[in-house]
C-alpha cells in the first residue's frame, strides 16, 4: 500500500487501497479519508483489522455506520489548566508503579505532548502600559508551586515540550506554529514516512486546528492520558455533515458575525457530535484565519470537529506563518496525492447550505453562544431576558460619563480569546475603529474594565507596526497578557466602587467579550450576563458603556464640538483594513515570535524543581496534593439500591456549572476550607489554579453562583435539599451526609448535559462527591466520555421521557439492580424509583457506554487505573 511522493517520502496510499478493494474512494469526505489512512497505517490484526478498514472505506454504507474503530493520534496538546492536573495524575501513577516494585519511569508518555501555559494569567491589572508586566509577575508568584511540577515533568518525560507563560494561547500557537498539517517520521527501514498530522487536545476548542485540515478534537485530560501512552482512542465512525458555504460576506461584516450566526444555524440543524466538513464556493472568500474562527467554535455548535480541507489558502497561510518551503511543498504534494486536497464536493449523505451573504452585524447572549441577536436587537434582548430584575429600565444617556451606574451597564469589555485575536482582519479593524473614535474625542466609560489579551505575540507586533496600539491604549485597551484571562474565568476583581454600585442598586451588570463562551457565572460573580461579539464591536460598546444603547441607530457619544458620533462614521472600510494588513502582516512577525519560543524574561527558568523520577510531594501544599484517582475500584457497576437524588437540573448544564473556574468566594465550602488552612481570602485564587488539590475541587463541584438546582427552587448557587430530612445545605455538605449513611447518589438532568469546556474536573468532582450515575435527556460528547473516564455511568432517558414527564420532585429513591449490564454498549437497562407516597414506577434507560473500551474503563475504576494496569503488565 506504500507509494512515494516527489520529495522521496513514502506514504500509505488511499488510491492503492481503493484499487485493492475494487472501488474508488474519491467521493469520501476528506475528514474520513484521514481517519481511513490512520487505520490503514496502524493495521495490526488486533486493535485495527482489515475488516475495519474495508468497512470504513464503504462509508456511508450500513457496515460503516456506528462501527467502533481505534484511532491513533500523532500528538497531544494541552493548556496548563487541564495539563497540570494531568501531570499530577502521572506523578501519582509513578508512585503507584513504584509501590508495585516496578520502575516508576515506566510511566512516561510515548507520544509528543505540547503544553502551553496560557490559562493561569489573571486580569488583575489593566488600563496601563505596565498591566502586562504586572499580571505576568503576579502569575509567576501565584503559580510557583504549580509551575514547579511542570518543570519537574519536563525534566522527566521524554516527549513533553512546554511553552512558558507569556507566549500565547494554546490554540493560536497551535495553528501559527505547532501544527505541521503533514507529519513525518523514520520507520523501521530507515525510510521517511509521511502521514496526516492529527491530535487530541485537552480543551474543547482544539478543533480550531481543523481550519488547517488537521484531524483533531477536544478530550478531557483523563482520556488524553490513554493517547499519551499510545493507547488508541476508541470511537465510533462519525456522522459527517457537509456544510456548503455559498455567497460572500457583506461589507463591514466580521468573521465573528459569521461564526455567531453559523453557530445558531448549525445548532438548529442538530450537528451534535458530528464532524461538520465545510465545502462549497463560499470557501474561496474565507481566509485561513476566518476558517480558524469558525472551526474554533465547533464545540459551541455542538460538533466534534469543524473541518476544512487543505487548499491554496492553506498553503498561503503556512507560508505567511513562516513554515519552511519544504514543509509547504510536502503539504501540497501529500494532500494532492491522497485526494485530501479540496476539490469536487464529497458525496455527503447530509448537506446543509449556508449563505455568507445573509450575515449581518451580530452578537450572542446573554448566556449562550448560540443565542445570536442582531446589533439592532441587543437592547430588546436584554430587556426580555432580565425583565423581572430590571422592570422598565430607562436607556441611560450615552453621553454622560459621570452618571450613576444603571441596569445594562458593561463593567467588563475585553478584546480576548484565540477565537478572534487570531484573525488579523478583525484585530486591525478594532485598532482602526479605536483610532477613529479617539480622533473624534470619544473615550470608554469609567465603569468599564477594559483589556486586550491576544493569543500570540504576533498580534501586538502587527498592531505596533501599524501604529494602532497607541489608539487602542487611548481607549484603555492596553496589553494585559498573552493568555485566556477573561475568556477562561480569570477576569480578575472589579473595583470596589463598581461592586458597591452593583450590590446597592441590585443592578444587572453585563460583560462584552470577543471570545467564544458566555455561560452564566463564567466571567465574574457580579456580572449577570455576557454578550459575545467582534473585536471592533467590543471597542464600540466600551465607549457606549451599556447594552441598552442601540448602536445601529443611536450615537456612541458626542465629539468636542457637540456633534453626535455614530458607529457607521468611524467603522473602517474593508479596503482600509486590507491595505493596513498588506503593509504590516508578514512572515517576519511569526519568525520573531517563535524563534524566541522559550522563557522571555518571565522568571520561568528560575522556578526550582526536583529531578528525581518520583515527584517530591509537600504534605503542607494547598496547591498540589496526590490525587486519589489511580486506585482500582471495581465496584462502580455494582447494583444500586435506595439511591438519593443529589441534584435535579435543567437543560444546558455546562461544565462551568459543574466545576467553576472563577475566583473562589470566601463564603463557599472551598473558601472555608482554604481559610481553615491559613490562606488569606485575597490569596484563594481561582478554581483553575487549585485544580491539583482535590480537597478544594470536591468542595467546588456544583458550586457555580448561577447554578439552579430544582430541588431548591428560587435559589441560585451550590445548594440542595437533603432527603429525607428536607434540610437545605450546600451540595458538598449533603454529599458528606449521604456518604456517612452509605447512601448512593445520582444526578438527574435535562438535555445537553455537560456542554461547554472539556473540563475533566467536572467529572472528577462528580466522582469524588460519590455520585454513581448521571441520568439526563442527552449528554455533550466530551463530558459523557469524561464521566466514564472517572467510572461514573451516564444513562439517558428514552425519547419523550423527561424529569417533568416522570414528575420527579427529589424525595424519590432509585434502584438499578442490573447496573453491570450498562457496560454493554448501547444496552437499555431497567431502573425503579420509589416515591415518598410509597408508589413505585419502572423506567427504561439507555446506557451511554458507547464503546467496549469505555466499559473497560469503568470495570477498572476509571481511565487512570486502566492505563496503570496496562503499563504494569507491559514487558
Amino acid at each position: 500500500m506504500r507509494r512515494k511522493l516527489p520529495g522521496g517520502q513514502s506514504y500509505f496510499s488511499l488510491l492503492a487501497l481503493g484499487e485493492s478493494l475494487g472501488f474508488s474512494l474519491d467521493q469520501l469526505p476528506v475528514s474520513l479519508k484521514i481517519l481511513l489512512e490512520n487505520l490503514l497505517r496502524h493495521e495490526d490484526g488486533d486493535t485495527v483489522t482489515w475488516e475495519d478498514i474495508a468497512a470504513v472505506a464503504q462509508w456511508p454504507a450500513p457496515v460503516a455506520q456506528s462501527r467502533e474503530v481505534a484511532f491513533h493520534p500523532v500528538r497531544v496538546l494541552m493548556p496548563d489548566s487541564s495539563g497540570v492536573p494531568l501531570l499530577i495524575d502521572l506523578a501519582a501513577m509513578r508512585d503507584a508503579m513504584a509501590a508495585r516494585g516496578l520502575d516508576a519511569r515506566r510511566v512516561n508518555p510515548l507520544l509528543p505532548i505540547d503544553m502551553v501555559i496560557d490559562h493561569s494569567i489573571r486580569l488583575d491589572h489593566f488600563g496601563s502600559k505596565a498591566a502586562h508586566r504586572l499580571n505576568l509577575e503576579a502569575e509567576l508568584d501565584r503559580n510557583r508551586e504549580r509551575y514547579g511540577v511542570v518543570r519537574w515533568a519536563a525534566s522527566q518525560f521524554d516527549n513533553l515540550r512546554v511553552v512558558p507563560p507569556g507566549n500565547g494561547i494554546v490554540h493560536q500557537v497551535n495553528i501559527e506554529h505547532l501544527a505541521t498539517v503533514v507529519a513525518t517520521e523514520r520507520d523501521g527501514d530507515g525510510e521517511t514516512l509521511a502521514f496526516p498530522d492529527s491530535l487530541v487536545g485537552m480543551d474543547s476548542h482544539t478543533p480550531m486546528v481543523n481550519a488547517l485540515g488537521v484531524f483533531g478534537w477536544g478530550v478531557g485530560g483523563i482520556e488524553a492520558a490513554t493517547a499519551m501512552f499510545r493507547q488508541p482512542v476508541s470511537l465510533t465512525v462519525p456522522r459527517i455533515v457537509g456544510c456548503r458555504l455559498v455567497g460572500t460576506k457583506r461589507a463591514g461584516v466580521m468573521c465573528a458575525d459569521i461564526v455567531l450566526t453559523l453557530t445558531r444555524f448549525l445548532r438548529e440543524h442538530d450537528v451534535l457530535a458530528a464532524i461538520v466538513e465545510f465545502c462549497g464556493p463560499g470557501l474561496d472568500a474565507l481566509s485561513l484565519p476566518d476558517r480558524a474562527t469558525i472551526a474554533n467554535m465547533a464545540a459551541e455548535y455542538g460538533a466534534t470537529m469543524g473541518f476544512f480541507p487543505v487548499d491554496q489558502e492553506t498553503l498561503r497561510y503556512l507560508d505567511q506563518t513562516a513554515r519552511s518551503a519544504e514543509q509547504v511543498a510536502l503539504v501540497r504534494d501529500y494532500t494532492q496525492a491522497q485526494g485530501m486536497w479540496r476539490g469536487a464536493e464529497p458525496a455527503f449523505p447530509e448537506v446543509i447550505e449556508f449563505d455568507l451573504g445573509t450575515v449581518e452585524s451580530s452578537l450572542a447572549g446573554p448566556s449562550r453562544p448560540e443565542d445570536r441577536v442582531s446589533l439592532a436587537n441587543v437592547a430588546n434582548r436584554f430587556r426580555e431576558v432580565y425583565a423581572d430584575q430590571i422592570g422598565a429600565a430607562p436607556t441611560p444617556d450615552v453621553g454622560l460619563a459621570d452618571r450613576p451606574m444603571a441596569h445594562g451597564d458593561i463593567v467588563i469589555a475585553a478584546i480576548n480569546s484565540c477565537t478572534n485575536t487570531s484573525n488579523p482582519f478583525q484585530v486591525v479593524a478594532a485598532g482602526l475603529l479605536a483610532r477613529n473614535a479617539a480622533a473624534r474625542g470619544l473615550r470608554t466609560k469609567p465603569w468599564v474594565k477594559t483589556s486586550f489579551s491576544p493569543g500570540s505575540r504576533t498580534v501586538t507586533a502587527m498592531l505596533e507596526n501599524a501604529g494602532l496600539m497607541e489608539s487602542l491604549e487611548a481607549l484603555g485597551f492596553h496589553l494585559s497578557g498573552y493568555g485566556c484571562m477573561s475568556c477562561g474565568s480569570s477576569a480578575g476583581a472589579l473595583a470596589e466602587p463598581i461592586l458597591s454600585q452593583i450590590r446597592n442598586g441590585d443592578l444587572v451588570a453585563m460583560g462584552m467579550l470577543s471570545s467564544n463562551r458566555n455561560f452564566e457565572g463564567r466571567l465574574h460573580a457580579a456580572v449577570r450576563g455576557t454578550f459575545l461579539t467582534s473585536p471592533p464591536q467590543v471597542v464600540a460598546y466600551a465607549i457606549a458603556g451599556s447594552v441598552l444603547h442601540d448602536l445601529s441607530s443611536e450615537s456612541l457619544g458626542v465629539d468636542p464640538a457637540g456633534k453626535p458620533v455614530f458607529l457607521e462614521e468611524i467603522w473602517p472600510s474593508d479596503a482600509e483594513i486590507q491595505d493596513c494588513l498588506a503593509a504590516v502582516l508578514h512572515k517576519d512577525l511569526f519568525r520573531q515570535a517563535y524563534d524566541t519560543f522559550a522563557d522571555i524574561g518571565t522568571g520561568w527558568s528560575d522556578i526550582p524543581f526536583n529531578t528525581e523520577p518520583a515527584f517530591d510531594w509537600d504534605p503542607a501544599s494547598l496547591f498540589l496534593r496526590r490525587p486519589p484517582f489511580v486506585e482500582t475500584n471495581t465496584g462502580l457497576a455494582d447494583p444500586i439500591a435506595g439511591a438519593r437524588m443529589l441534584l435535579l437540573l435543567g437543560d444546558n448544564i455546562t461544565t462551568d456549572h459543574i466545576s467553576p473556574g472563577a475566583l473562589i468566594p470566601p463564603q463557599t465550602d472551598s473558601g472555608r476550607y482554604l481559610a481553615a488552612h491559613g490562606v488569606a481570602a485575597g490569596k484563594f485564587g481561582t478554581y483553575i489554579s487549585r485544580r491539583a488539590n482535590h480537597d478544594v475541587m470536591i468542595r467546588g463541584t456544583f458550586a457555580n453562583t448561577r447554578l439552579r438546582n430544582e430541588l431548591v427552587p428560587g435559589r441560585e448557587g451550590g445548594f440542595t435539599r437533603h432527603q429525607p430530612s428536607g434540610d437545605v445545605m450546600s451540595i458538598f455538605a449533603a454529599s458528606e451526609r449521604y456518604r456517612a449513611a452509605s447512601c448512593p447518589m445520582i444526578v438527574v438532568a435535562g438535555a445537553n448535559y455537560g456542554c461547554g469546556s472539556s473540563r475533566d474536573w467536572a467529572a472528577k468532582g462528580t466522582r469524588l462527591l460519590g455520585v454513581r450515575i448521571v441520568i439526563a435527556e442527552s449528554f455533550e460528547r466530551i463530558h459523557r466520555s469524561n464521566l466514564l473516564g472517572m467510572g461514573v455511568i451516564p444513562l439517558q432517558f428514552l425519547p419523550g421521557v423527561t424529569r417533568h414527564s416522570l414528575q420527579l420532585v427529589g424525595d424519590e429513591t432509585f434502584d438499578i439492580p442490573a447496573l453491570a449490564s450498562a457496560l454493554q454498549p448501547g444496552t437499555t437497562i431497567t431502573a425503579r424509583f420509589h416515591r415518598a407516597s410509597g408508589a413505585t414506577e419502572t423506567i427504561s434507560l439507555l446506557s451511554r457506554v458507547d464503546t467496549r473500551r469505555e466499559a473497560d474503563w469503568v470495570r477498572h475504576g476509571g481511565i487512570l487505573p486502566f492505563v496503570l494496569e496496562e503499563l504494569a503488565l507491559a514487558s
